[in-house]
């Protein structure tokens, strides 16, 4: 049975950096019940709290971040990209350890989002652009999509079982 990596929060967890969280969704309890779900917090496994100060990249691209050329920084200015970086190469190794093929993360975030980031202002600008685990993800070869592409993951699941 193909497993799926999962953001935390989008399964209800309060791991998110207000110390809320943005689910259950009703697909992702469907695949937890059926034991597919690998859930992780990226930010939480790197080593960062629950609440913590909210982060940005400025110019909205995990890749550089991966690359050395951008930082993750807090609304306070401090540099968490050694956290970030931590928690995306744990989620690599997850996506080894259990061949997953499928992420479903948190939309918009520096370390989930898919598609879309903030700028880096924290004036709530978003770019196009993914976050620090989406990115590595990506480049490893695993479709990334967010809670708001959860039929385009369950088509993507079934292509693959």
């Amino acid at each position: 049975m193909q497993k799926i990596l999962v953001s935390r929060c989008l399964l209800g967890h309060r791991v998110r950096y207000d110390g809320g969280a943005s689910g259950p969704f009703d697909q992702l309890q469907q695949w937890l019940d059926e034991g597919r779900v690998v859930p992780l917090c990226p930010e939480v496994a790197g080593g960062l709290p629950t609440p913590r100060a909210a982060a940005e990249i400025p110019g909205g691209q995990g890749g550089e971040v991966l690359d050395g050329h951008a930082s993750v920084i807090t609304t306070e200015g401090e540099d968490v990209s050694a956290e970030f970086l931590s928690g995306a190469y744990q989620a690599l190794e997850l996506v080894r350890k259990h061949d997953i093929r499928i992420a479903v993360l948190k939309a918009n975030s520096p370390s989930c989002g898919n598609l879309l980031t903030y700028d880096g202002s924290f004036s709530g600008v978003k770019v196009s652009g993914e976050g620090v685990t989406a990115a590595l993800l990506k480049r490893h070869g695993v479709q990334v999509f967010s809670e708001l592409e959860l039929a385009e993951a369950s088509a993507a699941l079934t292509a693959q079982d």
